[in-house]
């Protein structure tokens, strides 16, 4: 187990170098790229084969970074600020798998600071190129269960922050409302057939997301249960089911943004309702498939995400059950053309997957079953 170095997340250094100035302008100017961002697309995505179901997925990748964690960013760095954490001068630094990594060297740069991301050597070049693009540089190392230490120590030595996704995810979106994922994906079901959705399916990387959603699900009343999609390889399913396991030795899911080796401080179990597992040659299956039928490439969380809701849209339909259920399009595709859409880069690491592609399309056809 990688021994955390500890590094206080508001030395008084930082808010000595905070003039309340700079402070005001760097608020000012994330607040200011929230005004000039329209709310993410709802997609309906009707299911033929299962009539009076309806699924909606949550397009985050329209964001300005590309992905839901663009909001997670924007959260982490207005928490930081407000807590007088960072100044005009202050290094960020991030352990991070990608997509955290590109919307916070994005959110770094808007208001003047530079930002290192911490990174498993395995993350997709694509990823890479997206955070230089965002001004970020990127420190790469060879074990996942490092990046955490190596952020950690990175900040002592250069008298950065070390923002920590992981453990901030949860405390620093305003989980009542404030525009946070869960408020809009409830004001958006509003004029639908089926305003309160049966079922939320989202992954947990962070925890971050899922957190929101379970707390303000139970915050407005609502009868929507939360399903959380994990990789079979994540930690996060088997802590669920058995509260003394924290970590497990490794998570060689090719999943990136979701699944992890130890549970996260942001990962709330008790405001989920179910997890279902998904191997990752489902998750890629479901992603291919899904991103036929939207004429667009989707990453390979969503193919995760949309795999779970549809068993779950099965089982409803088998209980004579109708109704929405709503998940998460976490980002692009395109961050991951040389890996999961390359098909001789699936083939080396035994990922095969024609026959569950046709059996997902079959079932959407309504010709067949879903259980593989």
């Amino acid at each position: 187990m990688t021994n955390l170095i500890q590094v206080s997340p508001h030395p008084i250094r930082h808010s000595n170098s905070q003039p309340r100035d700079w402070l005001c302008t760097a608020i000012q100017r994330i607040e200011a790229d929230i005004n000039r961002s329209a709310d993410t697309h709802l997609i309906r995505v009707p299911l033929p084969a299962l009539p009076g179901i309806t699924l909606y997925l949550k397009d985050e990748s329209s964001h300005p970074t590309g992905s839901l964690k663009h909001r997670l960013a924007r959260s982490l760095f207005l928490y930081a600020l407000c807590n007088g954490w960072i100044g005009p001068q202050t290094l960020i630094v991030e352990a991070s798998s990608g997509s955290t990594a590109v919307s916070e060297a994005y959110f770094a740069r808007l208001i003047g600071l530079d930002f290192v991301a911490v990174m498993p050597r395995t993350t997709s070049p694509e990823k890479i190129a997206a955070i230089e693009f965002q001004g970020g540089r990127c420190h790469l190392v060879e074990n996942p269960k490092a990046v955490y230490g190596e952020a950690a120590e990175l900040a002592r030595k250069t008298g950065g922050f070390y923002i920590d996704q992981f453990t901030f995810a949860e405390r620093a979106t305003d989980w009542r409302g404030n525009n946070n994922i869960a408020e809009s994906i409830f004001s958006q079901m509003s004029q639908e057939p089926d305003p309160v959705p049966k079922w939320i399916v989202t992954g947990a990387g962070t925890g971050g997301t899922s957190a929101t959603i379970g707390r303000y699900i139970r915050y407005q009343r609502h009868s929507t249960r939360l399903c959380v999609a994990d990789p079979t390889e994540s930690v996060f399913h088997r802590h669920y089911e058995d509260r003394s396991i924290l970590e497990v030795d490794h998570c060689r899911s090719i999943i990136e943004g979701i699944g992890r080796p130890r549970v996260e401080p942001s990962f709330i179990p008790d405001v989920v309702d179910r997890m279902i597992t998904v191997p990752d040659t489902l998750s890629v299956a479901t992603m291919r498939v899904v991103s036929d039928m939207l004429g667009r490439r989707c990453g390979g969380s969503t193919g995760t995400n949309v795999y779970a809701a549809l068993k779950l849209a099965e089982e409803m339909a088998a209980f004579g059950e109708t109704g929405s259920i709503v998940s998460i399009l976490c980002d692009s595709g395109e961050r991951y053309a040389s890996t999961l859409y390359n098909d001789g880069w699936l083939a080396e690491r035994g990922i095969e997957i024609g026959a569950p592609m046709a059996l997902l399309e079959s079932f959407l056809c309504g010709k067949g079953d879903l259980f593989l």
